[in-house]
């Protein structure tokens, strides 16, 4: 007797396999950072390099501070490095003309650092000028009377009134035009006596001089 072969049934098919992880999800910890500073050169001649050394806290490495200054739209960057180990960093900015500008340290902050800034106070960048002092009384001619207490420099050209920023071995003053003068060549500024006294200055020479 012939028996027909039952058809075979087609295979179930099977649903995938859902793998649910117990580990807990990964949480990415942002520190809050500081900027310390451990030395700074920020009074330099003009092509002379400026410079400032710190720490980017809690150590972080491998990460952009920038020296920045503030310009007529917002801080502009001036020079930028990349903290080494323990969040050490050097930066050095060579400027090529005179003047004082205020400057801050800046990180921008990423995944594991928040941003942190630190203002610096002003980057004053010289030039050599000659000078010499004088003294005696008398009438000055942007006004008023010349004595011995009278804080100012004579210049030949620059506006009465003009705060003009001298440096000489270590002491700085900023003081106005008060007169006109010297008339001497080679020299740009004549002192008053005390501006003289107040910058332990000579008879003649040279100070660093910016505005």
């Amino acid at each position: 007797m012939y028996v027909p072969a039952t058809p075979a049934q087609p295979a179930l098919a099977l649903a995938p396999v859902k793998v649910v992880s117990a580990a807990p999800p990964s949480i990415a910890i942002v520190a809050r950072t500081a900027l310390t500073v451990r030395g700074a050169q920020l009074n330099v001649l003009d092509g002379h390099p400026a410079t400032v050394t710190g720490t980017l806290r809690p150590g972080l490495s491998g990460r952009v501070v920038a020296l920045q200054t503030l310009a007529a739209h917002g801080w502009r960057t001036l020079a930028r490095t990349r903290t080494g180990a323990q969040g050490h960093f050097k930066l050095r900015y060579v400027p090529w003309r005179d003047g004082s500008e205020q400057v801050r340290l800046s990180f921008a902050g990423d995944t594991y650092g928040l941003s942190t800034r630190r203002r610096m106070g002003r980057l004053n960048v010289f030039r050599l000028a000659g000078a010499s002092w004088y003294g005696g009384g008398g009438q000055m001619a942007c006004g008023g009377s010349l004595t011995s207490s009278t804080l100012g420099v004579a210049n030949k050209t620059l506006p009465c009134g003009t705060l003009v920023t001298l440096r000489y071995g270590g002491r700085m003053v900023q003081v106005p035009v008060v007169d006109r003068g010297p008339y001497v060549e080679g020299r740009e500024f004549d002192l008053t006596e005390a501006t003289k006294q107040a910058l332990g200055f000579g008879d003649t020479g040279q100070v660093w001089s910016t505005r």
